[in-house]
């Protein structure tokens, strides 16, 4: 079922920019947040958005909703969706969450479809891709990193990304497949040494970035695992901060910190590493995807490496669901969307001309 009607909570950078790209693809985008909004180039309805009732009514009448609220707030907007029989899309990586939004989709008149971001998202879609090349997959290994350009101090870092996802990121377990076995690790551990383009960087294990992917490759894979990529020596800076000054026991006092110790760039880069090995023809192959992601200019704006990347990976997603490339109902996972159609929208062309090299 065709819909061009779509609420977009929450107009963040992230949030305001995938509007944008929403209405350049031909939909009619409301802007739902707690502030005015005075330059929006489409409507924008102000309203509470941790109160039930308000967001409800904000999303009477819509077709679809893309959440780009906090996680927390996204069980309660999932649910007015599913009330409402609207399409739902998010960007969230908590397991909770999503495993809520999993139930709902059971009983949905329309799409259910959280973890539209860039990973998990983006790079679940990729690492599919390269599993299927492969008669039988041995292993899928996904790395993403969302860094500063120009790094300063020992954490080499900026919080570019909500301050709640990053620490809900480095302090929840971790799933993934070590020799055929589904195990839950902690995260910030495994670490090991990548290098793209030249540049030098650390990665190790994080929450939420597989999506369901261990539950689709669960009994035909050997070894699944998602890392976060960060430049040297950020891991044991920050383990030391959230377990040995116990910050992990005030997780919002934590994110306040951080930012305020590295606020927002505007020069940053979102680096991807995707590999996957497997047979082909009785041979043992592995096939890459790696990539470096710089701000672009988009409709007289320059914006973000992560802002536009989380942008263009969801709102390719919803131009799929009405075009009738992807189901119009139930659950979708992110790696059963296929690549090339993906890229062939009108948005998820932007990351084939955002790839480039460092100039």
């Amino acid at each position: 079922m065709s819909f061009t009607k779509v609420a977009v909570l929450g107009l963040g950078k992230v949030g305001h920019l995938a509007a944008e790209l929403l209405s350049d693809a031909g939909f009619s985008v409301t802007g739902i947040d707690a502030r005015e909004l005075a330059d929006a180039p489409f409507p924008v309805v102000v309203a509470d958005l941790a109160d039930a009732a308000a967001v409800r009514a904000a999303l009477t009448g819509q077709e679809a909703v893309l959440s780009c609220l906090p996680y927390h707030l996204n069980i309660a907007v999932s649910s007015i969706a599913h009330d409402l029989g609207l399409h739902y899309f998010d960007l969230t990586e908590d397991v909770p969450t999503t495993q809520h939004i999993r139930r709902l989709a059971d009983t949905a008149r329309g799409v259910m479809a959280p973890q539209c971001g860039l990973a998990p998202g983006f790079i679940g879609i990729v690492g599919a891709n390269l599993a299927d090349q492969f008669e039988r997959v041995r292993s899928i290994r996904l790395r993403v990193g969302a860094l500063p350009q120009n790094p300063t101090g020992l954490l080499g870092y900026a919080f570019n990304w909500s301050p709640e996802g990053v620490v809900n990121e480095y302090l929840n377990d971790c799933e993934v497949i070590e020799e055929g076995k589904l195990k839950s690790v902690s995260a910030m551990e495994w670490l090991e040494t990548i290098y793209i383009d030249g540049m030098k960087l650390e990665a190790f294990t994080t929450s939420g970035g597989l999506g369901t992917m261990c539950e689709t490759y669960g009994d035909r894979i050997e070894n699944l695992d998602y890392k976060t990529m960060r430049y040297p020596g950020h891991m044991q800076l920050m383990n030391f901060f959230f377990h040995e000054l116990l910050m992990r026991e005030n997780r919002a006092e934590a994110g306040r910190i951080l930012t305020n110790a590295k606020p927002p760039v505007d020069e940053d880069v979102v680096y991807v590493h995707v590999a996957a090995e497997g047979w082909q023809s009785g041979a043992l192959k592995r096939r890459e995807f790696v990539r470096s992601y710089y701000p672009l200019d988009i409709n007289g704006k320059q914006r973000t490496a992560i802002a536009w990347t989380t942008s263009a990976s969801v709102v390719a997603v919803i131009e799929m669901v009405r075009d009738g490339v992807l189901a119009a109902k139930g659950f979708i996972k992110q790696e059963e969307i296929p690549l090339a159609p993906y890229l062939a929208t009108r948005t998820g062309a932007y990351f084939e001309q955002g790839a480039r090299s460092r100039k």
